[in-house]
């Protein structure tokens, strides 16, 4: 009996596409965490690179391929893993993004869009979800990694405070603007956010 080969997996569009960007990926990985020690560096160069393969997936997932870049990806990449996000492993009991606190805690992240009008401000806001699961928390954390990744250094500093729920009033001290160009930004960043999600921005 003549033994066949199987029947390779067709690779997804996007493979190719992230292959080309690796190295670059790589090298800001490398300058990233250049002060560890050489196993740390080399662990943390591999995490980088798992999730900026998962980014692009997820882009490639929401018909957004075109908006991955090498340096967005591995900005993106080496902030999951500042944060102690690894690719497939669980997060402590307190970090309301780990999807063992979720189970445990019954609780889940919403939108960071979300407009608090009494605080004239967007909130990650907490809510109890007994059916939402770990894979659909973890994909809105990738795409909210990512748009801010699309975004200036200046402006995704300024979005990342909002983000949190700091004041119109505070923002504006802290990066020395106006209110006014705070609350014009909140606009801005809720439009970019919208069109990022592929959905109708209203004027």
């Amino acid at each position: 009996m003549v033994r066949t080969a199987a029947p390779s997996t067709p690779k997804p569009t996007w493979h190719q596409v992230f292959v080309g960007m690796l190295p670059a990926i790589v090298t800001h990985a490398k300058i990233s965490f250049r002060h560890l020690r050489p196993d740390a560096r080399a662990e943390a160069i591999q995490e980088v690179v798992c999730n900026a393969c998962c980014a692009i997936a997820r882009l490639a997932e929401l018909d957004k391929l075109d908006l991955a870049y090498p340096s967005a990806l591995a900005r993106f990449g080496v902030a999951q893993v500042n944060d102690g996000r690894k690719v497939g492993c669980k997060l402590n009991v307190r970090d309301v993004l780990s999807p063992h606190c979720q189970r445990r805690k019954k609780v889940v992240v919403e939108r960071l869009d979300h407009y608090d009008a009494d605080e004239d401000a967007w909130r990650e806001i907490l809510i109890e979800d007994r059916h939402a699961g770990p894979a659909e928390t973890a994909a809105a954390r990738i795409d909210i990694g990512l748009w801010f990744a699309t975004l200036p250094r200046k402006k995704r500093r300024i979005a990342e405070t909002l983000a949190t729920g700091e004041a119109t009033k505070t923002a504006a001290r802290k990066f020395c603007v106006s209110a006014g160009r705070i609350s014009q930004l909140r606009r801005e960043f809720e439009n970019s956010w919208q069109e990022y999600l592929g959905e109708p921005v209203f004027a």
